[in-house]
């Protein structure tokens, strides 16, 4: 009997050692892991009500969500697949938001989707736009800050040139959309996503199936596919109230300069150590204005 109860505890003991290597994807971080890891692929501002936001060193006329990637189905609706190293940070937590002085910047967040946007669609045609920092029942952004896409394009993954509507249709087709609301409860908390348009509506679209991608947990920053599993770096980013996160160098925003060049200098040259991104891409953004 004794030696049968030492092997079970054996066993335990083993089990204890081998389980936290297979959970490791999902272990808690800071949100200095945003800091850390985005740092060598833009530039981040201390900006008066936002804290630290991110700009991305990319070409002009970067969108978020349209620019270098494309919507997969997966088996937790659509996930926006990013071609650039650092895509499954800003486009999977955050806000981003347009600013006036530097374009797209983004805003870190502590809670996962697949693609934090919202959704519109109406025949023929599918619309959507980013999240913005805040929200309101009774805010719509302007037709021209939405993308658009004919439904037998949606969810192509070649999208060297994408395959936006002409801005001149955008007016028509956002006034005769109508809001999607698939909302699902996320993987690991208590937010609520919007899972994208209807999948056996986007088949009929494209006159094809869609098999559904596994989301699978990476141990580390980045993603990729292996067969029909998309594996992504997601862990549970965890707020610290002893330590507050924040990036080793910033550029401070500009409240009043006299040309938008002397805002760029100002904002950046606390920052000149960072390198370029080399996944840059000339991708355009198609619909917007």
């Amino acid at each position: 009997m004794r030696t049968t109860v030492v092997s079970l505890m054996l066993i335990l003991c083993l089990g204890l050692l081998i389980h936290p290597q297979k959970a490791s994807a999902k272990r808690d971080v800071s949100s200095q892991i945003f800091y850390t890891e985005l740092s060598p692929y833009g530039t981040w501002l201390a900006v008066p009500n936002h804290g630290y936001v991110w700009k991305p060193n990319v070409a002009p006329g970067f969108t978020p969500y349209a620019t270098n990637g494309y919507w997969a189905y997966t088996d937790e609706g659509w996930a926006w697949v990013s071609n650039y190293p650092w895509g499954w940070a800003p486009f999977h937590y955050g806000r981003w938001y347009n600013d006036a002085n530097y374009g797209p910047l983004w805003i870190p967040g502590n809670e996962w989707g697949p693609g934090w946007v919202n959704w519109r669609n109406t025949n023929g045609y599918y619309v959507w736009e980013p999240m913005g920092p805040t929200f309101s029942n009774n805010y719509r952004a302007p037709y021209n800050r939405w993308m658009y896409v004919k439904g037998h394009d949606f969810g192509k993954r070649n999208n060297k040139n994408y395959y936006y509507v002409n801005a001149s249709y955008n007016r028509m087709v956002f006034h005769n959309s109508r809001e999607i609301k698939n909302f699902r409860k996320g993987h690991a908390n208590n937010s609520w996503y919007n899972m994208g348009p209807n999948k056996h509506e986007v088949e009929k679209y494209n006159g094809k199936k869609f098999t559904p991608y596994a989301i699978k947990d990476n141990d580390k920053p980045g993603q990729k596919f292996s067969g029909n599993q998309f594996h992504t770096y997601r862990p549970q980013v965890k707020h610290n109230n002893y330590v507050k996160p924040s990036p080793q160098s910033h550029g401070n925003y500009p409240v009043q300069q006299k040309s938008q060049g002397t805002k760029q200098n100002q904002a950046t040259q606390t920052n000149r150590s960072h390198k370029s991104n080399p996944g840059q891409s000339n991708s355009h953004k198609g619909g917007k204005k």
